[in-house]
């Protein structure tokens, strides 16, 4: 089993956060293409943190899904990028624990749906031990729960994978304030709505409640150990 390293980050900027990624990620693929990735090193970096309100869209998005102008965005104290990940459009912010593992897959022996199937496992695994049914969505990536005939989104995925390694990640809602997603259509959808662990079991769940499960339930999925 396979070593990956767990940085975590508390609140960081969006556009800080994403020249971090970027960083370790070239210097994974730059190691990788030189085939100096020995089996002692880390299969790579799962950074954890909250971001400032920020709305980003993936690269097949569509920016009519943004219901705001930018420059109202920014009254509010928001921001908004346009990012290099699948999926349309999405918010981040205080509140919400948002995962980006910098992962190589060959190493630890996953392809791209497996791991985001795991990355959906993970968040499906955790709201379980919350008494809550969550589940996958035909066509549409994330973690679901159902509520009448009505889904709301408890957790979105999106991911990039170049020459089998991963950038950005998942986002899940634990204590966010879910009125950011009134401002767009979120992750391009017009008939579903969103949820947290705080509104599905009708208390306060928090941040440091919930990290150590998380990260818990997804070494576990992708197989892989941390030193803690």
């Amino acid at each position: 089993m396979r070593e990956v390293e767990i940085r975590d980050l508390g609140t960081m900027a969006y556009g800080e956060c994403w020249d971090l990624q970027r960083s370790l990620f070239d210097a994974l693929c730059e190691k990788k293409a030189s085939k100096s990735l020995s089996d002692d090193d880390p299969a790579g970096t799962i950074l954890i943190v909250e971001h400032n309100p920020v709305y980003t869209l993936g690269k097949s998005g569509h920016e009519e899904n943004m219901l705001l102008t930018e420059e109202r965005l920014k009254s509010l104290g928001a921001e908004f990028y346009r990012i290099d990940r699948g999926g349309d459009i999405t918010f981040h912010g205080p509140g919400q624990l948002v995962c980006y593992p910098i992962i190589d897959l060959d190493t630890i022996g996953l392809g791209v749906r497996r791991y985001i199937e795991a990355l959906e496992q993970t968040v499906i695994d955790l709201a379980a031990e919350y008494g809550i049914e969550a589940h996958r969505s035909e066509g549409a990536s994330g973690v679901w729960v159902t509520q009448g005939n009505y889904l709301v989104k408890l957790c979105a995925v999106g991911v990039r994978a170049s020459h089998g390694v991963t950038m950005h990640g998942l986002a899940m809602n634990v204590i966010t304030d879910l009125n950011w997603f009134h401002m767009i259509n979120p992750c391009g959808f017009t008939d579903r709505g969103v949820c947290s662990l705080t509104t599905l079991t009708q208390r306060e769940v928090t941040m440091e409640e919930v990290k150590p499960k998380f990260i818990n339930y997804l070494t576990k999925n992708l197989n892989v150990k941390y030193k803690k």
